[in-house]
């Protein structure tokens, strides 16, 4: 019987404060300040719940996807270097097969058991991104790698202990291709679990995208809830308490018939009104403090010479940092924590053409925004923009990004959290130096396609260790094999001995000479296309200190010529 009459006391109540909302909504001011405030602060609560929940839940989405994304990029990555290991091992096995010596032998071999080392190495790194829908997988690919490694040691053994004919024989058979097919198949298995991986991490991603988009408007409704109270308690606290306030400076000025506002409210400002009606009731006991008055007036002086003092030196202070932000080659703004425009300098006024209307101090990034679209020089939303500032601030992120104003300027711009809640946006004008890249890129491009069309063979070669690492398609043709036979290999690779010597030796000439521009003939051997006469002029590219140190061999095939002058 107690609990239920203290249910029943509970819900009268509650109805009770439900109709004196009713009524307050009408206009009938029939709620306490109290209840005011706690009515607001209430749903507040509520939506601030709401707005925790979701920040949980975006972290979480995040961090997910972060990890997600992370583990497959790293994962595709070792996928593709062990891919070129172990094509790089299956070249180093075929210098094995075709070396004419133990020595020539031996350098393969070291090549060969060295990448072995790194395919293991890379193997070992890679199950850290092993998870559970690459397990299974892993397994089985891990197995084979082991015997494709041992498999390879095996044949440096026999190659470099019995003869080169032996090594050929254990890898070139159809064992050892099955077991190749298999590590490509499982590369191209684990690839595509990879990439599924980071779909399934761009999917988190847009859920993140949602949460965050329900964090905002949960924000906003907190703000509003914010504002609301602001002006409940302006209109019902604030303002009575000004009148209130205004009535008690003319009692203690003397004003002891000064009629008190707010004597019929019947909440906490009717009692504070009535209180201050007693207070006027006893005013003539002020005057008897006359004396303690005045010493309270010299204090008051006091104070005011030292705000006094104080603000001329915020003057400085504040001139100090006008000159400083004025002489920066950039534009910069700063802002507060509600994006109000605190500082800016010259260069961000001229950037924008900013008229003289608009001053730090006054203005909001709204305002500077609304003229920015008048003038032509911002085409987005900007109501938008504000809340991605606000956002950012409230967040304290940096931010880096570059626009494109319709004048044809690129703009980076830099943006920066301060101390106290504010924000500080750097603005650099870039459009010389995109405009310089651009050209250079072209630029490249055309001298790349004027090489690979030229009738001429270019050949460039790395003059610190002698391997190629440039040819023309001439080049390809003339010397019966593709750039990726030549590139990364040296004459003693490609050629017989007596040709790589003889290149080897037109090197050392150049080195002396520095450029050798007039054509030299000489027969070489070729190793596809076999004797030919060529016509050839080197020119030195930087020198010796430098690391792009080069050769290059513009080479003319005239074996036809001399063949056809011998006839």
């Amino acid at each position: 019987m107690g609990d239920a009459a203290a249910v029943g006391a509970r819900l009268e109540a509650g109805t009770k404060f439900l109709k004196k909302l009713v009524r307050f909504a009408r206009g009938a001011d029939t709620l306490s300040v109290a209840e005011k405030v706690y009515s607001i602060a209430g749903f507040l609560a509520i939506v601030t719940t709401f707005l925790l929940v979701m920040s949980i839940q975006t972290v979480r989405l995040q961090t997910t996807y972060r990890h997600m994304h992370a583990s497959s990029a790293e994962a595709a990555i070792s996928v593709g270097r062990i891919n070129a290991l172990i094509y790089a091992i299956v070249m180093e096995s075929r210098g094995i097969y075709m070396s004419a010596d133990r020595n020539s032998m031996k350098q393969f071999a070291d090549g060969l058991l060295r990448r072995n080392r790194e395919l293991a190495d890379a193997v070992k790194n890679m199950e850290r991104t092993v998870g559970d829908d690459d397990a299974e997988q892993f397994a089985g690919f891990r197995q084979r790698i082991a015997h494709f490694i041992e498999f390879r040691q095996d044949l440096v053994r026999r190659g470099l202990e019995i003869s080169a004919a032996a090594a050929r024989e254990l890898g070139d058979n159809e064992a050892n291709r099955a077991l190749r097919n298999k590590l490509n198949s499982d590369l191209e298995v684990l690839e595509r679990i990879y990439r599924e991986r980071a779909r399934r991490a761009d999917e988190l991603a847009d859920e993140n995208r949602y949460a965050a988009a329900y964090l905002f408007a949960l924000g906003l409704a907190a703000l509003l809830l914010a504002g609301l109270n602001v002006v409940v308690m302006r209109s019902s606290v604030v303002g009575a308490l000004a009148e209130i306030t205004q009535a008690t400076d003319r009692i203690a000025d003397g004003d002891v018939k000064s009629k008190v506002p707010h004597l019929g409210r019947h909440d906490e400002i009717g009692r504070l009104a009535r209180a201050v009606q007693h207070f006027r009731d006893a005013v003539a006991r002020i005057f008897e403090l006359e004396e303690l008055e005045m010493g309270t007036a010299q204090a008051r002086d006091a104070a005011m010479t030292e705000r006094d003092n104080f603000n001329d030196k915020y003057q400085a202070k504040k001139w100090q940092l006008s000159a400083a932000i004025n002489s920066m080659p950039q534009g910069l703004v700063m802002l507060d924590a509600k994006a109000n425009v605190v500082a800016m300098n010259a260069n961000y006024r001229k950037m924008y053409n900013l008229p003289d209307t608009i001053q730090a101090g006054s203005t909001t990034l709204e305002e500077v925004l609304q003229h920015r679209v008048r003038s032509g020089l911002f085409n987005g939303d900007v109501a938008t923009y504000v809340a991605a500032v606000l956002d950012r601030i409230a967040r304290r992120e940096p931010a880096a990004n570059e626009v494109t104003l319709n004048d044809g300027r690129t703009i980076k711009i830099y943006e920066r959290p301060m101390d106290g809640g504010g924000w500080v946006s750097v603005h650099e004008d870039v459009t010389e130096q995109r405009q310089r890249e651009r050209i250079l890129e072209r630029m490249e491009r055309f001298l790349a396609t004027i090489i690979e069309n030229v009738t001429e063979g270019i050949i460039a070669k790395d003059a610190r260790n002698h391997r190629y690492v440039f040819v023309n398609r001439s080049a390809e043709k003339m010397l019966g094999m593709s750039r990726g036979e030549i590139i990364g290999k040296t004459a003693r690779e490609l050629f017989s001995a007596e040709a790589a010597a003889l290149i080897e030796r037109r090197d050392q000439q150049l080195l002396a000479q520095k450029q050798q521009l007039e054509p030299i003939i000489d027969t070489i051997d070729n190793p596809t296309r076999g004797r030919r006469v060529i016509s050839a002029r080197r020119v030195q590219i930087g020198g010796a200190d430098e690391e792009s140190h080069m050769f290059v061999t513009m080479v003319e095939d005239r074996t036809g010529t001399m063949e056809a002058a011998a006839a």
